[in-house]
């Protein structure tokens, strides 16, 4: 099969270069159902920047299925798997975010699930973004940290984040991916973010316990590039909608500024 061209990547690059901001919506397979179909629907015409769909619990044989379903719902807003192992690769989505769980140490999450996926992936058209994958926050324990069986870097060691971020960077990874865990409290610490994203070059995304557009507005000014919701947009459908609000409120404001 032919590999798809950069369109993701560039869709990534050019909210860095241009210093705009985006908001990507993270919809867990494990958690979908078909009454979802609407509301991704309702916000096909919006200003979402992408849909990510995985999650680290699901185990079902049906994502394939799953993730033909909402890219078909989601008209042109691009649709990327983030995926929770190697079970969670479609040929359905537009791309794939090839993570590397730099901040654990467990080998079945930095490399051994790669190698079990790769050849699918090869066969397949998704666009591939290396990503480096990153699991900050103060101390919790979810999902995330159980199935990977590794332990998230606290927000106050930020050399520590920094560094990690760093050696995914000159691995080659073309994009960071900063993460507390879903439905986390403790979001990744604003100080983190503006470390990190003084030593990269590149699109930095920031997911994880984002469940209000304070904590949205204090990512985008300490420098996240795409901000991942998730939980929220389950508790409250409406939440989306106030968030793509905000982001094109801010986007306008830089101009102005």
């Amino acid at each position: 099969m032919g590999r798809k061209k950069k369109a993701l990547s560039k869709s990534f690059h050019r909210l860095f270069e241009k210093k705009q901001k985006g908001i990507a919506w993270l919809i867990d397979p494990a958690k979908f159902d078909k009454n979802l179909i609407p509301h991704i629907k309702s916000i096909r015409d919006s200003q979402l920047d992408f849909i990510f769909i995985g999650g680290s619990k699901y185990r079902e044989k049906n994502f394939d299925e799953i993730v033909f379903e909402i890219k078909n719902a989601a008209g042109n807003i691009p649709v990327l798997i983030f995926p929770g192992s190697k079970m969670q690769v479609s040929n359905h989505a537009d791309g794939i975010l090839f993570l590397s769980l730099l901040s654990g140490r467990n080998p079945e999450f930095l490399i051994s699930q790669q190698i079990a996926a790769a050849e699918s992936i090869y066969h397949s058209e998704l666009e591939v973004l290396p990503t480096a994958y990153l699991l900050v926050n103060d101390g919790e324990l979810k999902s995330v940290h159980r199935e990977s069986n590794t332990l998230p870097i606290l927000n106050k060691s930020i050399k520590e984040v920094v560094k990690t971020a760093l050696a995914g960077k000159f691995l080659g990874m073309d994009l960071c991916f900063l993460d507390a865990g879903s439905g986390a409290t403790s979001s990744v610490a604003t100080e983190v973010i503006q470390e990190v994203k003084k030593y990269l070059d590149g699109p930095l995304i920031v997911g994880g316990g984002i469940d209000n557009l304070q904590k949205i507005h204090l990512g985008f000014e300490a420098g996240a590039d795409v901000i991942v919701i998730g939980n929220q947009i389950e508790k409250d459908p409406h939440f989306l909608t106030e968030v793509l609000s905000f982001k094109d409120w801010y986007n306008q404001s830089l101009h102005v500024n």
